[in-house]
This record gives structure tokens, C-alpha cells and sequence, in this order.
């Protein structure tokens, strides 16, 4: 005997089947917008929008000859990015500074001028950062025997938020000499 309550054995394919189709549509959705996406970034970066990482040259490195028997005294350099993506400079050492600080001098408008210690400095992608004495530049503070000349070289690294430190060697001049 049959029990009368029970589906016929049709329905309940169907009941199956539909579940099934069902599942298959929610899963396909997903599926189906990660590989249209994928698609597109692929497209992107092949075509060269997705652009490059930061790379970074750095040229025209000096620092100035300290006056007197002065310690403190500042360097310079100039930072080109030929990457597509920006890069930060974050920090400046040396092996021969007991401290070597991002500052930025500005002017009052009347004749004086101020400093202020900046924690970072932008480096455009494409682009190219030039430290002056009348802007940003590295405030440093020599050891206490350094006996420097005019021609002398002085280690420096730069040191980037992505790309990383870079090594320069700085050229020793007297101030104004540039």
C-alpha cells in the first residue's frame, strides 16, 4: 500500500530540480561579476592605466660647509620620481650627522624668514622635488670633530615611504656657491 500523504515520486523530482536550478542561479552570480571584473582590471593594466610604482633618482646632492665652528648647517638635493605612482620622503640619515631633520623655510613677507620641522615631503609621480634653502631642505646637526672642505663628500640616505632608502653622496660647498 501506498501512503496516501506522501508526493507523487514526480513532484518531488521537480521539487529537486528546482532547488538545484535555484542554487546554480545564486552561485552564478557571484561568479559571474568576479570574472566581468577581473576582466576589466586586466583590460586596465594592460593598457597601461594602471600606471607604474614610484622610481626614484636623486641628483644634485650638497650640503653646505657649517660656518665657523657651527655644527649646524643644511643639506639639499633634488628627488625626480619617474614612476607613475607618488612616493613620501620620510627621513633623511647620515653615519655622519648626530641628526638630520626635514625643515621648511618660508618667508614673513617683511624680510625675515621662519623654519618649521616637516614630518614628510610629497614626491609626485612624474614628477620632481628640488630642495632650496629658500623651501624645504634637510636641517643637520654635524658631529663634533667634523672638519669638513669644500669637495668633500658626505653619505646621506634618503628614506621613501614605498620605494624604500636610497643612498646619495652629498657634495660639500660653501653657501651661495650654487
Amino acid at each position: 500500500m501506498t501512503n496516501p500523504a506522501a508526493p507523487p515520486a514526480a513532484t518531488r523530482w521537480r521539487s529537486s530540480r528546482g532547488r538545484l536550478r535555484d542554487t546554480l542561479l545564486a552561485a552564478a552570480a557571484p561568479v559571474v561579476a568576479c570574472a566581468v571584473a577581473l576582466g576589466g582590471l586586466t583590460t586596465w593594466a594592460r593598457s597601461g592605466a594602471a600606471g607604474s610604482p614610484p622610481r626614484i633618482g636623486i641628483s644634485d646632492s650638497r650640503v653646505f660647509l657649517p660656518y665657523g665652528d657651527g655644527r649646524y648647517t643644511s643639506a639639499y638635493f633634488r628627488i625626480a620620481n619617474s614612476g607613475d605612482a607618488g612616493d613620501e620622503l620620510i627621513s633623511v640619515t647620515s653615519p655622519e650627522m648626530d641628526e638630520a631633520m626635514l625643515s621648511r623655510d618660508r618667508s614673513n613677507g617683511e624680510g625675515g624668514a621662519s623654519m618649521t620641522m616637516v614630518r614628510s615631503a610629497a614626491v609626485p609621480g612624474g614628477g620632481t622635488l628640488t630642495m632650496s634653502p629658500y623651501g624645504l631642505n634637510v636641517m643637520v646637526r654635524t658631529r663634533a670633530r667634523t672638519q669638513w672642505q669644500p669637495g668633500d663628500t658626505v653619505p646621506f640616505v634618503l628614506h621613501f615611504r614605498h620605494s624604500g632608502p636610497r643612498k646619495t653622496l652629498a657634495v660639500v660647498v660653501r653657501p651661495g656657491s650654487d
